[in-house]
C-alpha cells in the first residue's frame, strides 16, 4: 500500500511558483526544500530545474510517503529526504542537522509558517544561517497579512479554521516575519501576489 499523500493545492500553485522561482534559481546550485509535506514540489521542480541538487525535508513522520514519491520519479538531482525539522530543545532552530549536510544557496518553504506556532517559525528562522550559504535565497510561499490586516475574507476566514483546529497557528503578518529575517542577517528582495491571495516573498541573505 502507498504512503504517498496527495495535495490538490500543490499541483494547482506548482506552476505559478515555479514561473516566480526560476529567475532566483537559475544561478543556484542547491535547494533546500524545509517542510515537503507530500513531496510534490520537490518531485516537481527538481525535474523542471534539473541543474539544481532538490533536498527535501520533513517531520519523519512524513518521510516514507516522500521517499516513495521521489524514488517513482527517479530523478538524480532529488535525493531522498532528511529528517528536519523547527524545534524548541535544547536551544531554538533546525535539527536534526546532518554533519555532513553542509550549506545550501536556496532554501525554499511552502505553506508552513501559518501551521506552525509562533515560537517554532522563530526556530525556524533561528535555524536558517547554519543551513544557508552567504549570499544564499530564502524563498517562502503561502498567505501572509500587511500591517496586521487580512489581505482576503477567505484569508480571514481560513485563519478562523487554523486557530480552531490549532490556537497556536495563523496566518503571520510580513512585517513580524521580516523582522525575524533581518535579525538573521536577511534583506527582502520580493514579494510576488499569487493566485488563491498568496505571496511569494524571496529574502537574500
Amino acid at each position: 500500500m502507498t504512503q504517498q499523500r496527495w495535495s490538490e493545492a500543490c499541483e494547482r500553485n506548482r506552476d505559478p511558483i515555479l514561473t516566480v522561482l526560476r529567475p532566483y534559481l537559475q544561478d543556484r546550485q542547491r535547494v533546500l526544500e524545509i517542510g515537503s509535506g507530500t513531496g510534490q514540489h520537490a518531485a516537481y521542480f527538481a525535474q523542471q530545474l534539473p541543474h539544481l541538487r532538490w533536498q527535501a525535508s520533513d517531520h519523519p513522520d512524513y518521510l516514507p510517503g516522500i521517499t516513495e514519491r521521489l524514488a517513482e520519479a527517479a530523478l538524480p538531482n532529488a535525493p531522498p529526504p532528511w529528517p528536519l525539522q523547527a524545534v524548541l530543545e535544547p536551544q531554538p532552530g533546525l535539527a536534526p542537522w546532518p554533519s555532513e549536510a553542509g550549506s545550501f544557496d536556496a532554501v525554499y518553504s511552502a505553506n508552513t509558517l501559518h501551521i506552525m506556532s509562533w515560537a517554532h517559525v522563530q526556530a525556524l528562522f533561528a535555524g536558517l544561517p547554519a543551513v544557508m550559504a552567504p549570499g544564499a535565497l530564502l524563498c517562502v510561499y503561502g498567505p501572509f497579512n500587511y500591517g496586521g490586516e487580512y489581505t482576503s475574507d477567505s484569508n480571514r476566514t481560513f485563519d478562523g479554521w487554523l486557530k480552531d483546529r490549532d490556537p497556536a497557528s495563523g496566518i503571520r503578518d510580513a512585517e513580524a516575519v521580516d523582522a525575524l529575517a533581518a535579525a538573521q542577517g536577511m534583506v527582502l528582495i520580493d514579494d510576488v501576489a499569487m493566485p488563491a491571495n498568496n505571496r511569494l516573498r524571496v529574502w537574500r541573505r
